[in-house]
């Protein structure tokens, strides 16, 4: 899975500046993507995709 095909995933889901942690959970089940390499994606973007809605609270 590369960069631009997580690009139009989120895209498809509407995500732009933020996603949620059920959001990225569905969408590493959804298409086999680990939840870590959501979060680097997140992370690689300039500017970032903020993460809400923790679920374990690490993120506001």
């Amino acid at each position: 899975m590369t960069a631009d095909d997580l690009a139009e995933i989120f895209k498809e889901y509407g995500i732009e500046n933020e996603i949620t942690c059920p959001q990225a959970f569905e969408i590493s089940e959804k298409y086999g993507i680990s939840k870590t390499a959501i979060a680097r994606y997140c992370n690689s973007r300039d500017p970032r995709v903020k993460i809400r809605g923790c679920q374990l609270g690490c993120f506001k």
